[in-house]
């Protein structure tokens, strides 16, 4: 066979796809198949605010079949058209691309809601009909997804209902998915315990854990920035590194969250899950391919090689926001917010050192920090390089010169910057940081989708490689739970003023390692 031939063999698609698309074909984006999406759960705040926009901004882009299915649970008294209009306000209100007429009739003509408690039977006997009704009037094809936009108390409920009711088996040749919103437990034995559950109605395949971080066009494009150029590998690792920092900062404070986030704390809800993730997208070796099992692969590698440091005391930090200005605004302190107890030692503030125990990265420090009330909304990672081992200028020329640094923001202006010397114009010798700045919104005429858009799309599509699997949770826990155990028996969260950067303590944690945080 002739090379031509080999090429226009490769390019042929799959018995039974469009004959007119190839693989090599980029301009054509990922459609979805018949299906439809069960949200429970669906007059919450994520779903009105993010999961019915982000279906809408899918059907808008033509990414949803023409019979998609959207059907809400949830214990209202409402009529079909009820839920219909309470979609149509939250799309006009929070979706990302332009109203069209049109494409909401489209997508209206299938939406269904059954009324119910998750404890009723016969809700689920009905959510079952309302299902197979749509598969004979919309040709969904039986193929679902089922959101569980509620507390985790409620999964295992729901999970089993959906066993109980048939739900969860798929008619031959379809698909069914559980798509769970985290957190995911609150320590180890609750996140075993949780998995159990699921995975005895659902298999580890048919589970999709959300987390939103991961489908941020910038998260991804740490895989990009690391495996599609060769300029950054030979540097990405212990020679040439000093260390890593990975923020994750937030301007406001708990709001009407009191009820979730007294108990949980800022390691249990950012640490454990996003920014772990983001360390092991940092510091994974090269997967053999992007599919999910590869990339887990190797994430897992990262997270079983993490270590805590010796010294909890030294190289951990929680703190708690007191009253401040922030915003030219008065606010109040965690203390003070309705609904928490005056004696709370939940930490609105968490920093930690950890180390990862493998040739690449061997003696690299990796300081997370995650906080509310601190001086501006920002997610980044920085990767700081060491100095130069030897400089042939005079201590003053490079007295303003810092360490080069290569700085991954996630939001919210999604980027990359690289800080580097330079000489300053002018008659002497004078180096000092300056930096390049590549801005997606800049680079790019088209926007970055909303991550649940992405999401939402991959479980459609049944595209796993942005999920979490149950054993990096597990491991996540691993790490953290240490660390929670030795606050809950040493002291009390340090408090630090709203609007600034964190308790001092986080700064004296770094100083003793002669480093200093990134003011982002």
């Amino acid at each position: 066979m002739s090379g031509g031939s080999k090429r226009a063999a490769s390019s042929r698609p799959p018995a039974g796809g469009n004959p007119l698309r190839t693989a090599q074909d980029r301009r054509l984006p990922r459609i979805a198949g018949p299906s439809g999406l069960v949200i429970f759960g669906v007059t919450g705040d994520l779903s009105r605010k993010k999961l019915m926009p982000a279906v809408y901004d899918l059907a808008n882009r033509g990414l949803l079949p023409p019979g998609f299915s959207l059907v809400g649970f949830a214990r209202r008294d409402w009529e079909h058209e009820d839920f219909a209009e309470v979609v149509r306000k939250s799309v006009s209100r929070y979706s990302r691309t332009p109203f069209r007429e049109e494409v909401w009739r489209q997508l209206a003509e299938g939406m269904r809601f059954v009324p119910g408690v998750f404890g009723d039977d016969d809700a689920f006997a009905t959510l079952r009909e309302t299902i197979e009704r749509l598969d004979k009037e919309r040709g969904t094809g039986g193929n679902f997804a089922f959101y569980l936009s509620v507390p985790p108390k409620y999964f295992p409920e729901v999970v089993r209902q959906l066993r109980g009711s048939g739900l969860s088996e798929a008619p031959h040749g379809s698909w069914r998915r559980a798509v769970i919103e985290k957190p995911f437990g609150h320590d180890l034995a609750s996140a075993q315990e949780l998995n159990s559950v699921v995975h005895e109605v659902f298999a580890p395949h048919e589970v999709f854990r959300i987390d939103h971080y991961l489908g941020k066009e910038t998260v991804q494009n740490i895989l990009a920035l690391r495996f599609a150029n060769t300029m950054f590998e030979p540097i990405w690792n212990r020679s040439y590194v000093d260390h890593v920092q990975i923020t994750m900062a937030e301007d406001i404070g708990i709001g009407g969250r009191a009820g979730y986030y007294d108990g949980i704390g800022s390691a249990r809800d950012v640490i454990q899950n996003h920014l772990l993730q983001l360390l092991a997208l940092t510091a994974m070796e090269e997967p053999s391919s992007f599919e999910a099992d590869a990339l887990v692969t190797e994430k897992l590698k990262v997270l079983e090689a993490v270590r805590l440091p010796r010294d909890l005391a030294r190289h951990t930090v929680r703190g708690q926001y007191t009253g401040g200005w922030q915003g030219g605004e008065k606010v109040l302190g965690y203390l003070e917010e309705e609904g928490i107890d005056a004696d709370s030692t939940t930490d609105t503030y968490a920093a930690l050192k950890l180390e990862i125990d493998n040739r690449r990265w061997a003696g690299v420090p990796f300081y997370l920090r995650t906080g509310k009330r601190l001086g501006r909304r920002v997610t980044e990672i920085a990767v700081v390089f060491q100095q130069a081992p030897y400089s042939p200028f005079d201590t003053t020329d490079t007295q303003e010169l810092g360490h080069n640094a290569l700085v991954i923001r996630v939001q919210p202006d999604e980027g990359v910057t690289v800080r580097f010397g330079s000489k300053v114009p002018g008659t002497q010798m004078e180096i000092r940081d300056v930096t390049m700045d590549f801005a997606y919104g800049e680079s790019f005429t088209e926007s970055s989708p909303e991550a649940y858009e992405r999401l939402l799309l991959d479980v459609l599509l049944g595209d796993a490689n942005l999920f979490p699997r149950h054993q990096e949770v597990e491991r996540s826990w691993e790490i953290l739970d240490p660390i929670e155990e030795y606050w809950a028996r040493h002291g009390r969260p340090e408090p630090y003023a709203s609007g600034t950067w964190g308790p001092e303590a986080a700064d004296e944690m770094l100083a003793r390692d002669g480093r200093s945080w990134r003011r982002p």
